[in-house]
């Protein structure tokens, strides 16, 4: 391996965690209410936000893998990964509930009432714990379960209109 490919690769899981950074502001710039529950749902059970995202991800992902597959039709191929690849996205959405919920515990003074300043300070501190890989999967079926809670009848009465 030559220094070209270990930039190569240091850069593409630089990129990648950026990326990750950018979705979770832009969850929070575009859906706060949800983001903040999510955040709230992280910080007080944050067990039960993993025991439902790993009830809500391992059936769906095994299935749609499976009928990715086993199947013969294109148009299944396609939705299967299509819902998997939505499946990911609404995890990292419900993360960026646990980017916030990061960024209010290294508040700033100049912060005032602009959440998305606490969701980038606590975005990039949780793609820097990222690096250990382990924390990746566990903060993903998290971020499921809490979004899932968040948007049940009983996670958020509170809120009105759709998101």
């Amino acid at each position: 391996m030559n220094l070209a490919d270990v930039f190569t690769v240091v850069l593409s899981v630089a990129g990648l965690l950026t990326v990750f950074v950018g979705w979770w502001l832009a969850v929070a710039g575009l859906f706060p209410r949800l983001v903040e529950s999510c955040a709230d749902k992280l910080g007080t059970a944050p067990l039960k936000c993993f025991a439902i995202g790993v009830a809500w991800a391992v059936p769906l992902i095994f299935g749609l893998v499976g009928l990715g597959k086993f199947s013969t039709s294109p148009v299944a191929k396609f939705l299967s990964v299509a819902l998997v690849m939505v499946t990911v996205l609404l995890a990292l959405a419900g993360t960026a509930g646990l980017a916030l919920r990061i960024g209010r515990g290294m508040a700033a003074a100049t912060d005032g009432d602009e959440n998305w300043r606490r969701v980038r300070r606590g975005g990039i501190v949780l793609a820097i714990t990222y690096g250990t890989i382990v924390l990746l999967p566990l903060t993903l079926l998290a971020g499921l379960g809490a979004i899932v809670l968040a948007r049940s009848r009983d996670g958020e009465k509170s809120a009105t209109g759709p998101l």
